[in-house]
C-alpha cells in the first residue's frame, strides 16, 4: 500500500547511512522505499569501476549510488510539504 511506512532504512550492510539519510529514507512510503534499496543496491554493483562513473575517482560508488537512488524514487514520487507521495500516471 502506497501511504504505509516501513521503519526499515537498512540499504546494505557494508554501507554506512548518516542519520540524516536514514531519517529521509524513513520518511519514504514502503514502496518508495523498496525503489531506493534496490537502485541503490543495483548501482553499488554498476559502478565499482571508477570508468563507469561519470564523475570517474572524483566521486566514490557510495556517492553515486546515493545519487541513482534518490533519483530512481524521485522518479516515481514527489514531496508535498514534508510528505512523499506517488506521482500521477
Amino acid at each position: 500500500m502506497p501511504g504505509t511506512r516501513k521503519k526499515s532504512s537498512t540499504v546494505s550492510k557494508s554501507t554506512r547511512l548518516s542519520a540524516r539519510t536514514k531519517k529521509q529514507i524513513d520518511s519514504l512510503p514502503e514502496h518508495a522505499q523498496e525503489i531506493y534499496k534496490k537502485a541503490h543496491a543495483n548501482a553499488l554493483k554498476q559502478y565499482q569501476k571508477p570508468e563507469k562513473r561519470r564523475g570517474g575517482k572524483r566521486e566514490s560508488t557510495e556517492q553515486v549510488a546515493l545519487k541513482v537512488a534518490w533519483a530512481a524514487v524521485k522518479n516515481k514520487y514527489e514531496k508535498e510539504g514534508d510528505r512523499w507521495v506517488q506521482k500521477a500516471a
